[in-house]
């Protein structure tokens, strides 16, 4: 079935869900498998048409699992549990978590290198260009972090600008503390306003300007342990 409807979010009791077409009764034959297990969700959703419920708030998407019929559900549950209960399982977990791993480390050191490339401080600001590149890349690659540098929409080395410019907005700038009016476009313009402050900054270390530490927000940022909680959409 190819007209199902894109669920938009609860309905006003638990067996409807809202969606483009209005309320939509769940049909009495399905139930509600909540998130939690990927594989199990994978199975149930592979097989046949299903609702999946998710709610746009804000800037993010809050998903409340599927509906899908009682019996697929309780088919591939009963089968997940018969392979996780055989040895070989807990087998392929853990070479698909070492394989991961290593996956995880080559990421960060290419990571590493394209912000270093996007960086390009003169030689007299290499050792702050290293420092820069581990406390970004220290925030922005870690999986699950909801980063740019976690995108695979762009190449990484837009991904590695989009990062340092977005550590420099929060570390460096008043960013977190600005009241911005609820205005359509305004906090897209500050955001753009201050990406054009931070191109500045960095256009001085690749010239290879001299300046003052004590005088530099960067040299500061970084020597305060810069690198802590930013915004998920960074």
């Amino acid at each position: 079935m190819n007209d199902a409807p894109r669920i938009v979010g609860k309905g006003l009791n638990p067996r409807t869900v809202r969606s483009e077409r209005g309320q939509e009764k769940v049909p009495d034959e399905w139930d509600l498998l909540p998130p939690g297990d990927p594989a199990l969700t994978r199975r149930v959703k592979a097989e046949g048409v299903c609702w999946v419920v998710q709610e746009k708030k804000g800037r993010k998407v809050f998903g409340y699992g599927l509906y899908a019929p009682r019996e697929r559900i309780e088919r591939h549950r009963r089968e997940l549990e018969q392979e996780r209960a055989e040895p070989a399982y807990e087998k392929k977990l853990a070479a698909g978590r070492a394989r991961r791993e290593r996956e995880q480390e080559a990421y960060v050191e290419d990571f590493r290198g394209a912000v270093l490339q996007f960086l390009k401080f003169a030689p007299c600001h290499r050792a702050l260009a290293e420092q820069l590149a581990t406390a970004v890349t220290a925030h922005a690659t870690p999986v699950g972090s909801g980063t740019v540098a976690r995108t695979e929409r762009i190449p990484v080395e837009e991904r590695a600008a989009a990062a340092v410019i977005a550590w420099l907005r929060h570390q460096t700038t008043t960013y977190d503390s600005m009241t911005i009016a609820r205005v359509k476009g305004k906090r897209r313009e500050v955001r753009r306003e201050l990406a054009e402050q931070s191109r500045r900054l960095l256009a001085r270390y690749r010239a290879g300007e001299p300046i003052e530490p004590a005088q530099c927000v960067l040299t500061r940022a970084l020597a305060q342990g810069g690198g802590g909680q930013l915004a998920a959409s960074d």
